[in-house]
């Protein structure tokens, strides 16, 4: 009997860092599009998710700082109470630091248990936020989006992952 090693580690190419911030961008740009009906109310918060990926596996490109900013941008973009998102995106940016070396260690099916309480908390934070500044509670569907954004966790690694991967040459033998 021996101890499991966990997944397959695989050689990955460096990242670009110009990749990082499209990818950060094009998170932003989803999350201030005008979704309606059951969309508005399963739409996870892209930036979150974006964030989480690249703190775990770039975390000197992308931090407390990156997460923070972007928090401003939202805050400013939807016209919200200002330093609504930047709290939550810090403790996204916490959370995923003290979860990046677990989430290195499992497989990918196996994070969303571990995201999704980090997502239901920054979620949690801008309601708290809100019902501070005098809102109304928005219901309980206000928490279906973290459990839809850790759904999606999975596909959210392996499209952030794919430009990583080494492209392989089926005429160059091994």
């Amino acid at each position: 009997m021996g101890v499991s090693a966990g997944p397959r580690q695989e050689l990955l190419l460096p990242v670009r860092p110009g990749f990082v911030w499209f990818t950060l961008l094009v998170a932003l740009i989803v999350n201030l599009l005008p979704w309606a009906g059951l969309w508005a109310s399963l739409r996870p918060d892209f930036v979150a998710l974006a964030l989480l990926f690249w703190i775990v596996r770039e975390p000197r490109l992308v931090g407390f700082g990156v997460a923070f900013t972007l928090g401003l941008m939202m805050d400013v973009s939807q016209a919200s109470l200002f330093g609504q998102h930047a709290l939550a995106y810090t403790v996204v940016a916490f959370g995923a630091t003290l979860l990046r070396r677990r989430l290195r260690m499992f497989s990918t099916d196996k994070h969303v248990l571990q995201i999704l309480p980090i997502l239901l908390t920054a979620q949690a934070i801008i309601l708290l936020v809100r019902l501070a500044g005098g809102a109304a509670f928005p219901g309980w569907t206000w928490f279906v989006p973290p459990f839809t954004g850790a759904l999606l966790w999975p596909l959210v690694w392996v499209v952030l992952l794919a430009p990583q991967r080494p492209r392989v040459d089926p005429n160059h033998p091994i």
